[in-house]
């Protein structure tokens, strides 16, 4: 108005005047642009593939299709791996922090999380679900808290929940309802909660579920959604994994006995299928809340996944391994800045999101991160962020991969594994033996050292002892773990006891 009233109290009118005038106006909308809401919604356990969007005709993912096609979708997403059989634990550390696997282990208690920057920048945070990273590390990094889950397993109806107390600190836990709905609760009421205060604060909201995360026990009225029988066998099922890596009877794996049977499968993907679909309806309502409010067209909303999940594939049940089936995430950003209905192809990492965010929301870039902005692939600026990915889990399996390459490490048993993706996205056809193709693995092998060299990674891609390859699944035994609720117990372990 200053201005304005500057330009009235001159006596020149020209042209020349009301151009200079008017060119600066876009300068002036944009100062008063006010700064985009974020909605981070984190799935646990999703793989890449369970989703309408990514092309599955058979699961019911309405709600996220929708998100897709009104945002960019990332085909290529990726975690990095993990320090030990929680694979969530890393990954979230890794999503939170921006830094590899290599430069955060599973704890944040000193390190700086992007909802850190986000409350620095005038934003209000809020924090509901699973939290596996320090107690600390949360109440450091959220302003807000209701519906927290400060752990890893936990029985979906039964998952002790904490608020904040008149301290800013989470409280003593109280079971309040199944994980999904409680979850969705706290996150509905912060929305209509912040939009009722009238504050001109933006928010960041972070939405982390326990599901499709065992117990395979969808919410009641969501059971038998997928008749057992319904759906069909991933393409790479096998009924074990054909030889034996790091540990093959790590918890994710008891799940279900050996040799895998097929409709004990097709129970597994039955239950599993209606856990995400069940997460859709209540991403439904969320979204609905921002619409209701206003806040929808101004949110930058991101949904993704902490890993994948084998779920009878290549014999597997669980993430402890660098398969496409265990390691790809599903990745979705919608709002201010983000073209619609695109699908990229590029390669990237979750840890990839911080700077992203930051990037979107316009807050000052991050340092030090090891993630890089996929702002200037939704601008359209750029195709990639990087040529090649690496990947690790423990000290026993390393991999690196290229848009059409993927070469598989296992040290402890000097066993590699050459996938062409391109033709063989399920990873059946082992090609590191063939003649023709040495080059293109010995090309991948130096690759995956000088991503080893840059990542801080000092594990050997051969070790001293060499393990046998060969195992036999009869000897395998299994027994439920104390997170099994009574339907999964009846449905998944008759007859077999817990000691």
């Amino acid at each position: 108005m200053k201005l304005i009233r500057y330009f009235r109290s001159l006596s020149l009118n020209t042209p020349l005047l009301f151009a200079l005038f008017t060119c600066c106006l876009p300068t002036f909308a944009q100062q008063n642009k006010p700064k985009p809401n974020v909605l981070f919604l984190f799935a646990d356990d999703q793989r890449a593939d369970a989703l309408g969007a990514a092309g599955n005709p058979y699961i019911q993912t309405p709600n996220l299709d929708q998100l897709a096609s009104e945002g960019s979708r990332f085909a290529n997403a990726y975690v990095m791996g993990g320090n030990h059989g929680a694979v969530c634990a890393a990954s979230r550390a890794m999503l939170l922090s921006g830094k590899s696997l290599f430069h955060v282990y599973d704890k944040l208690k000193e390190e700086r999380t992007f909802p850190m920057d986000f409350a620095q920048a005038g934003y209000t945070t809020f924090g509901t679900g699973k939290w596996h990273n320090e107690k600390e590390a949360f109440e450091a990094s959220f302003q807000q808290a209701k519906n927290v889950y400060l752990g890893g397993m936990a029985d979906h109806y039964g998952v002790p929940m904490r608020d904040y107390d008149e301290n800013g600190k989470l409280g003593e836990p109280i079971t309040r309802g199944y994980s999904t709905e409680v979850f969705t609760d706290g996150a509905i009421n912060f929305i209509n909660e912040h939009a009722k205060s009238g504050t001109d604060k933006p928010f960041m909201a972070y939405v982390a579920f326990t599901a499709p995360h065992d117990p395979y026990s969808p919410e009641a009225n969501y059971i038998n959604h997928y008749p057992d029988g319904s759906l069909p066998l991933p393409g790479n099922f096998k009924p074990y994994h054909p030889f034996e890596f790091d540990n093959l009877m790590v918890r994710d794996e008891l799940l279900t006995d050996w040799p895998r049977k097929p409709e004990v499968i097709q129970m597994i993907l039955s239950d599993y299928y209606a856990l995400v679909t069940h997460l859709d309806t209540q991403i439904g309502k969320i979204i609905q809340t921002l619409k209701d409010n206003g806040l929808y067209d101004n949110t930058i909303i991101v949904y993704a996944a902490d890993n994948g999940l084998a779920a009878g594939s290549h014999g597997l049940l669980g993430k402890q391994s660098l398969y496409e089936h265990s390691t790809k995430v599903p990745m979705i950003i919608k709002g201010p800045g983000v073209p619609q209905n695109e699908t990229f192809d590029a390669m990237v990492y979750l840890y990839d999101l911080y700077p992203t965010l930051s990037d979107l929301a316009g807050l000052p870039k991050p340092t030090p991160v090891d993630g890089k902005s996929l702002a200037p692939i939704l601008a359209g600026k750029s195709a990639e962020v990087r040529n090649s990915l690496f990947t690790a889990y423990r000290h026993t399996v390393r991999a690196v991969r290229t848009p059409e390459w993927k070469l598989i490490r296992y040290p402890e048993r000097d066993y590699t594994q050459l996938f062409n993706l391109t033709n063989d996205p399920l990873e059946l056809n082992n090609l590191a033996e063939n003649q023709q193709l040495s080059q293109t693995k010995n090309e991948l092998m130096t690759m995956l050292k000088e991503w080893q060299k840059s990542s801080g990674d000092t594990a050997a891609l051969t070790t001293k002892v060499i393990k046998p390859l060969e195992y036999d699944p009869a000897t395998l035994t299994r027994k439920p773990d104390r997170w099994q609720p009574e339907y999964t117990l009846k449905r998944y372990f008759e007859g077999v006891k817990e000691k």
